[in-house]
């Protein structure tokens, strides 16, 4: 970090508390903010990006919290606001998600699809006025009367989304990752510094840090199961990303590049960045901070030089090193259906070995835990949670191999975090014409 020179010390000091375990005891200065006093008392939220990952995501929260109430939304889209907020009232939407295990009372409870419409359903209170529609829309619910604000837009946007929910003193759920280019990580990481000066929870939508298996096999690697760590491996071999089959033509140039976001490198990132950082957030966390170099290759095998397809790759590999001097092979794909797909990572240790989640025991879903911890630390019942630094360098960690990809040169970190870059237009609507940004080419590509 610019304001730490020793990020493997500073991150081993963060971890327990912006993770949410008990050794946020450690930051006693910092403790949760009570929004509004009593524990049980109604937590007002807003989300910002209605897509089908948003719209899953009102679920999450209001599943694993009884006192959360969705009271707004917004997106750049009219649409998908209200294609999203109609699911939310639909009881076949809702009780899709039956079988949810979560914590009622101190006790595990499974959800059926009755007891999910009951609880979920009336808990969507999204009034006309607060429906918010447009490029200012984030604008405009952060100033909101809510307590909660949920980022769920493509990433190119987190960067400014986040800014200005702190600013607006909002405690934020964000989805990883958060941003796509190191300007917009470094936006974010001063905002995650004066989230903490403001007392406001961050959490992420790194599930992994909330899903027990993970957390326990993490621990127990930690504590010396499988000896010194020698080796890492990840694997990130899936399908295509896509949103639309054409373009239609009453769309602008920025509406079509929205429409169709993972296509774009200033919206996805890349699918490193994008889809890949659940893996290589991951190994951040068991070697305790980022690596201090990586070497990394990739290019377009059948994604067709069209503008369907946009201006990223479709393979990428990279060779990570650790500061001490412990690699990571690190490979994403997204070849077409039919090819062979794995999600899987190896931690390779003087003693043994783990796939990550070999070593912990089942809990409930991650993607409801996360929401309950956020709830929580809130509210003063659990430990203080602020996930912004580390999400952030897993995100750059990600860019950096991105950006040597493309570029065809090795990345230090030093570089990747005194990178120049900003993928991010100058002006926004739905008319403004972008020009087509090229496959980048190693050799003719210049990190900058």
């Amino acid at each position: 970090m610019e304001d730490n020179p020793n990020p493997i010390s500073r991150r081993s000091l963060l971890k327990g508390t912006l993770r949410g375990t008990t050794a946020a005891s450690a930051f006693t200065l910092i403790k949760p903010h009570l929004v509004r006093g009593a524990g049980k008392e109604k937590l007002r939220a807003g989300i910002v990006g209605c897509g089908g990952r948003g719209t899953q995501a009102v679920v999450d929260p209001l599943t694993g919290n009884e006192n959360v109430e969705l009271v707004a939304m917004a997106d750049v889209f009219e649409d998908h606001l209200e294609g999203s907020l109609k699911q939310l009232r639909d009881p076949k939407y809702i009780s899709r998600h039956a079988g949810i295990t979560v914590e009622r009372d101190g006790r595990p409870k499974q959800m059926s699809a009755e007891d999910l419409v009951a609880s979920v359903g009336p808990r969507v209170k999204v009034q006309p006025e607060y429906h918010f529609v447009g490029f200012d829309a984030y604008q405009k619910l952060v100033k909101s009367d809510i307590d909660i604000v949920m980022l769920t837009t493509p990433p190119g946007y987190r960067p400014i989304h986040f800014e200005a929910a702190v600013e607006a003193g909002k405690h934020v759920f964000t989805e990883k990752p958060i941003g796509t280019d190191a300007t917009g990580v470094r936006r974010f990481m001063a905002a995650g510094r004066k989230a903490a000066e403001k007392k406001l929870t961050v959490m992420s939508g790194a599930q992994r840090h909330e899903d027990k298996p993970y957390m326990e096999t993490v621990q127990k690697i930690h504590d010396g199961a499988i000896g010194d760590i020698v080796a890492l491996n990840s694997f990130y071999l899936s399908g295509p990303v896509m949103h639309v089959q054409a373009r239609d033509a009453k769309w602008g140039d920025m509406e079509w590049e929205h429409r169709n976001w993972y296509s774009f490198l200033w919206l996805c990132g890349d699918q490193i960045v994008e889809q890949h950082f659940h893996n290589i957030d991951f190994m951040n966390w068991v070697m305790g901070g980022h690596p201090e170099r990586v070497v990394a290759s990739g290019g377009a095998a059948w994604r067709p030089r069209a503008a369907l397809y946009g201006n990223i790759y479709d393979h990428l590999s990279s060779d990570f090193v650790y500061p001490n001097g412990v690699h990571l092979s690190s490979t994403c794909r997204q070849y077409p259906r039919g090819t062979f797909n794995n999600v899987s990572d190896l931690i390779v240790g003087s003693k043994g070995r783990s796939t990550g989640t070999d070593l912990g025991t089942k809990g409930i879903s991650a993607y409801v835990q996360e929401h309950i911890n956020f709830v929580d630390s809130i509210q003063g019942r659990g430990p203080y949670i602020n996930q912004s630094i580390p999400i952030a360098e897993s995100t750059l960690t990600c860019i950096m191999a991105r950006e040597s990809a493309y570029s065809g040169m090795a990345i230090t970190w030093d570089q990747i975090m005194n990178s120049k870059q900003d993928l991010m237009p100058k002006e926004y609507g739905y008319e403004v014409k972008t020009d087509p940004t090229p496959l980048p080419v190693p050799g003719e590509y210049k990190f900058v």
